[in-house]
């Protein structure tokens, strides 16, 4: 069974391609055949060495991949062979709140991932995809999905169609958002420092794009634009916190994901005591919120936008290509024919 490999800190030069010894599947386990393979920020970070867990060892990279079953361990009832499924980025939160252990491992993070043509992984760790989904539609979902779902709908119960979503940049998770919120019938406010980008995102159907390099206090243009009552959600992944909570409606949340680029800007607590804000910490999602996503996917139509599709043999090129900054929605590997 071939997979990629890397040493966390050998940067994308340290991916490697090994033959590895397939193992027995113990009590409740599956063994999946890979098909799609999905890149996130964060397999930069963990290539880097800049993630925040670490390892001694080599691991399999990537949390985001789907498959087909094509065996199940003693005890599985969950599934069956054939089914097609995608892998959630915690395999030990199943449901409910976040706690540290339930967060204690992640694939591609501390303990093999995805980027491989088969895997072995627990049966409470997986979802069922329908046949609406593609495996590359379904590979892009787990990580920058399940965190836009998390920030829009489930860390806030009174979303309601009509509401307002700020999505600040156009990385995976801001497209998938708009994608989420365009669908359930919201507002969608959208930044980027590219007018192409902005341009793309038009045509996925955001009702505003404001380019934060010509318009520098683009809070003051969300303002505007929502007649001075703000967003009622906030999706925040850069150190422009101050700004977010002066966009944010009065009882608004911003939600703090990622921090690609650090969080180096000071929020302005007055602000949020003012207007009754809160801000939220989004660490990814659970695997019923993968689940709950994928029916959601699966209802309205949505489909994730994908830049650009690698082969299993491109796995290096992908990484750089995501490295570059040039791609708008997933960059995928596909594994297998």
């Amino acid at each position: 069974m071939r997979a990629y490999q890397i040493l966390p800190g050998e940067n994308i030069d340290g991916l490697r391609c090994a033959d590895l010894p397939d193992r027995e599947l113990g009590a409740g386990e599956v063994r999946i055949r890979v098909h799609a393979v999905s890149l996130n920020y964060r397999d930069l970070m963990v290539a880097s060495g800049n993630y925040l867990m670490t390892v001694d060892d080599p691991i399999i990279p990537c949390s985001d991949g789907a498959g087909e079953v094509v065996a199940v361990g003693h005890g599985t009832t969950r599934f069956k062979v054939g089914d097609r499924v995608a892998a959630s980025f915690f395999p030990c939160w199943e449901e409910g709140g976040m706690s540290p252990e339930k967060i204690r491992h992640s694939l591609g993070g501390d303990i093999d991932g995805m980027l491989a043509e088969e895997v072995i992984i627990d049966q409470r760790a997986l979802v069922k995809i329908p046949p609406s989904l593609s495996f590359v539609d379904a590979a892009a979902l787990p990580c920058a999905g399940v965190s836009a779902w998390n920030a829009i709908f489930a860390s806030n119960e009174r979303i309601k169609p009509g509401d307002t979503v700020l999505l600040l940049g156009t990385g995976d998770v801001s497209v998938l958002g708009l994608q989420m919120a365009k669908a359930a019938g919201m507002r969608t406010i959208i930044t980027s420092n590219s007018d192409e980008h902005l341009r793309r995102a038009r045509e996925l159907g955001a009702h505003h794009t404001i380019n934060h390099l010509t318009t520098p206090e683009w809070h003051e243009e969300v303002l505007r634009l929502t007649d001075e009552l703000g967003a009622n959600v906030v999706l925040e992944g850069q150190d422009t916190v101050s700004r977010s909570v002066a966009a944010a409606s009065m009882g608004g949340s911003v939600a703090i994901i990622g921090g690609a680029s650090g969080f180096g800007d000071e929020t302005n607590v007055a602000s949020l005591l003012s207007g009754a804000k809160r801000m939220v910490g989004i660490v990814v999602g659970s695997r019923a919120m993968l689940a709950d996503l994928v029916r959601f996917a699966d209802v309205v139509g949505l489909k994730p936008v994908v830049d650009r599709v690698f082969t299993f043999d491109q796995a290096a090129a992908a990484y750089r290509y995501l490295a570059s900054g040039a791609h708008f929605g997933k960059v995928v590997i596909t594994v297998g024919s």
